[in-house]
Parts: structure tokens; sequence; C-alpha cells
């Protein structure tokens, strides 16, 4: 196999060391490169003079030297945990949002996959995902993203569900990075439609035999679902009877994911707090 090219959003909290540990022992059998990421802001300037830039790069120099300083504790602290030989390591630290340099990095690097750890907060309720993670996946273009719900135990996935409107995102090209997943994983994927409509349009009837033709070499099966208005409980109500250990969806501009998406989706405190979700980008 080629070597996988992982990157590792990091801000030193828990979850992001948790989402760091999950993918290594995800992909325990798979040769890999993990690049551990920690974006540092720059600080803004109201003034130009040469004093302020004196200032500015000094700060910046030690705001880098902090980031790399817990780099390396995390560099010793994920070998002391994952002594995998197929597994290396690199840290990087960068000035910038967290958007920029992250979609520069995943060009630069030929990353095969984005990780996140995604926070919420604890109590009665809880927030479908963190803020940074919805601003990255709006802007996906290539790389698919997974995004860990906090400080979960690694459990190896055997179903994965694939949640579809079935009006794009159905191809061959844009479900590889699942395909690719389930068959390493030797999981089932579940595909759940769910539908705006009653009937299947012309497209959707298209997709449908597209959909079957890609997964055709993964064991997987299919369920449909006719829902309007809250799509997160039928997701929530599917993943937790069919005993799904990760859910996949295609990130597509006008469809109901990314109504989802556009809102905090808030309810009981639920599966999403408790399973891994794949992000697909649309590559049709």
């Amino acid at each position: 196999m080629k070597t996988f090219r992982v990157l590792v959003a990091t801000d030193f909290s828990n979850e992001s060391y948790n989402a760091l540990f999950y993918v290594t022992q995800l992909l325990e059998n798979r040769p890999c490169i993990f690049y551990i990421l920690n974006v540092f802001e720059k600080p803004s300037s109201l003034l130009s003079s040469n004093n302020r830039k004196l200032d500015e790069n000094e700060k910046v120099e030690a705001l880098e030297k902090g980031s790399m300083e817990k780099l390396k504790e995390t560099f010793h602290r994920i070998h002391l945990d994952n002594k995998n030989e197929l597994h290396e390591f690199q840290t990087l630290a960068k000035p910038g949002t967290l958007y920029t340099v992250i979609s520069q990095t995943t060009v630069n690097l030929k990353i095969d996959l984005l990780v996140m750890g995604n926070k919420g907060n604890t109590g009665a309720k809880e927030i479908f995902m963190g803020s940074n993670t919805i601003h990255i996946i709006h802007n996906l273009k290539k790389c698919p993203l997974l995004a860990v719900p906090k400080e979960i135990d690694f459990k190896k996935p055997k179903e994965i569900a694939f949640i579809t409107d079935l009006k794009k995102g159905c191809g061959l090209k844009t479900l590889e990075p699942l395909l690719e997943l389930a068959k390493y994983l030797g999981a089932t994927v579940k595909v759940l439609h769910i539908s705006e409509e009653q009937f299947l349009s012309t497209l959707q009837t298209s997709n449908k035999k597209l959909l079957d033709i890609s997964l055709k070499r993964i064991n997987h099966d299919f369920a449909s679902i006719y829902e309007f208005s809250d799509k997160a409980q039928v997701i929530d109500r599917f993943i937790k009877t069919r005993k799904v250990d990760m859910y996949s969806l295609v990130y597509t501009k006008k469809s109901f994911i990314e109504r989802l998406f556009k809102k905090p989706v808030i309810m009981d405190l639920s599966i999403y707090a408790e399973v891994p979700f794949l992000i697909l980008p649309n590559r049709e």
C-alpha cells in the first residue's frame, strides 16, 4: 500500500489529542505519515511604525516558539501511546487562520485525510459540530475530513452509514475515500436515503443506480426514509438502531446536508457525541 498522508489539526486540547490517537488506531495496519498541525494567529497591527513591526515580530516568534514546544510534547506523547513502526509523525507550527493554513497545507503536502477533534458542551444539550469544523466543511475542495467526537474510546468501525439525498455525490470519484476505508476495515456500508419527496426523480433514480455500481465491491444495504423536517433526528435514530460505528456524507451546496450544517443543530445529548463522521467533498 502507498503511504497514506494524514493531517491532524491540534489546539493541544484533550479532544484534539484524542482525534490524533483515534486515527492512529483506525489506520493501524497502514503505512502513514501523520502531520500534526498547530495554527497560531498573528497579532493584528494598528500602527505601521518600525517599533510596532519589531514588537509584532517578537510576538510572532514567541507564539511560534510556544507552539513548537507544545508540538514537541504532543510528538513525544503519541510516540509513547503509539509504537507502530508503520507510522511516522511530523510536526508543523504555522501562523495564520485555521482554514487558510489547512487549505494550503492539504494541497502542498498532498494530504489524503484531514482529521479534527470535535468539541462539544457537556450537559443536557450538544451542539452538532464546532464552528471551526463547520467553516472548514463549507470550504472542502478535494480532501475528506474525519471529525472525531470528544474523548471517545477507539472501536474499529464495522458498520459505516452513508447519508444521501441521491441528488449529488453518488459517483465513484466522490465516494472513493469511503470505499477505500470500508474495504480496508472490512466494514459494511449502510446507505440511508433521506427523501424530501415521496417519489424519486429521474436524476435520483439514475444516481441510485450509480451508487449501487459504486458500492458493488463493498458489502452494503439500503434504506429509504421520507422526511422533510427534522433530518438530524432521523439520522440519530438510524445510527442508534443500526448500531453504526461511523457515518459519512457528501457535502454539496444547496442540499439538505448543507442546510443541516448552516444552522447549529442543537438536540438532546445523542449519538453525535459518540460516533465519528467522515465528510466527503463532492468531486463530480
